[in-house]
């Protein structure tokens, strides 16, 4: 619970129970202008065990969905349901931020938007992470011109998948998943707030193979379909001019590629892996040697959490508590509807064009989200 001792707190309520929920439950009592009240599940059992060791209220969906004091809902479900379950928080009045990704479709984004407009209501989505002092720090150095115009660039997420440690790790290979879907939201959501909207894309897919064999218990040796690309390797060229290359592949057991690499006119910029908060940036100039960036001192960049490999910064529900502001100062939010259906629209085009061998166009478009100063972000924080 929220220890906030305003009279001006929002009450927020938390949908799906799952792994994800116990970072919002734990992180949330950070910032200010909200508490969480309550949680729901599918499964009562699942809602109970969280309400028990959060000492929060626990409910039905339906309950939740009418309770009287929950101003703003959060969608922890799984990906499949993002769209219905914020389409029936925003058909029950109330303001909805959603895990990534947003939904899985361009079309559902539409809907959401339509219906949130029609409503006067809010949609914030996941990621919240490029407002992570690192990210912000290389944001400010671009706009900056600290390595010129950013003109190309390559950003990596390659690993060997989730079955060899995800409980349940079914979903992450079916339509609606994959590593685009899944990982991705991260790395285009943080391209987008660097260097502004997607104008085409174009990818190559495959799938190494058609089934995987699960590794982790409790359901070691069981074998589960491969349905969805797992390997994606596309070029996203951004409104600005710049081009990048991004690749997506569950079906790598090692590399040595940079989390991502911005190449200007003057230098390039090493960023650090955008599903984490902080991290160390690294710049060259035109003698092409790297060297460290002095860490910008930010909030929601020092280390907080024990991670396996050492001291991290874990802010996640960041996004949530900028929309809350928002909220009450009746400016825009950060992690927006706007972007968010922006970041699927190229998602979903990658797929796309893997099938096809075309590139596409896309559809939409989006402001880059305001920056986040050290000021702006403690403002967020009790």
């Amino acid at each position: 619970m929220n220890s906030n001792s305003s009279d001006n707190l929002l009450g927020v309520g938390i949908i799906g129970c799952g792994s994800i929920s116990g970072a919002y439950l734990e992180l949330a009592p950070l910032y200010k202008g909200f508490e969480i009240r309550a949680v729901a599940d599918i499964n009562p059992e699942a809602a109970q065990a969280r309400a028990t060791e959060f000492s929060v209220r626990a409910h039905t969906v339906e309950e939740l969905l009418q309770a009287p004091d929950i101003d703003v809902i959060v969608n922890l479900t799984i990906p499949e349901v993002h769209f219905q379950i914020t389409h029936d928080i925003l058909a029950a009045g109330k303001h909805a931020y959603s895990e990534k990704p947003l939904v899985l479709t361009l079309e559902e984004g539409e809907r959401l938007r339509a219906l949130a407009n029609k409503n006067g209501l809010r949609v914030g989505s996941a990621p919240d992470t490029f407002l992570g002092g690192a990210h912000q720090q290389a944001r400010q150095l671009i706009d900056d011109g600290f390595i010129g115009t950013v003109v190309a660039g390559s950003a990596h997420v390659m690993s060997h998948g989730m079955e060899q440690w995800h409980p349940n790790p079914d979903f992450f290979f079916q339509p609606g998943a994959g590593p685009v879907l899944d990982i991705g939201p991260y790395y285009i959501t943080n391209l987008v707030q660097l260097l502004g909207p997607i104008k085409r894309v174009g990818a190559l897919s495959s799938a190494a193979t058609p089934t995987r064999t699960i590794t982790s218990e409790p359901r070691y040796g069981e074998t589960i379909d491969v349905n969805t690309p797992t390997n994606l390797h596309a070029l996203l060229q951004f409104e600005q001019g710049a081009t990048i290359t991004l690749s997506a592949s569950w079906d790598v057991w090692a590399h040595q590629h940079n989390s991502m690499e911005l190449y200007g006119t003057t230098g390039s910029l090493l960023v650090p892996d955008p599903n984490f908060f902080g991290g160390q940036l690294k710049a060259a100039d035109e003698s092409g040697l790297f060297n460290n960036v002095e860490i910008m001192d930010h909030p929601l960049s020092r280390p907080n959490q024990i991670h396996k490999t050492g001291w991290m910064a874990n802010y996640r529900t960041a996004g949530l508590a900028d929309m809350i502001q928002a909220l009450h100062t009746g400016r825009e939010h950060r992690c927006s509807l706007e972007l968010a259906i922006h970041v699927v629209d190229a998602m979903t085009a990658i797929i796309k064009s893997g099938e096809s061998h075309q590139f596409i166009e896309l559809s939409t478009t989006c402001q880059r989200p305001a920056q986040l100063s050290a000021e702006e972000a403690q403002s967020l924080m009790v």
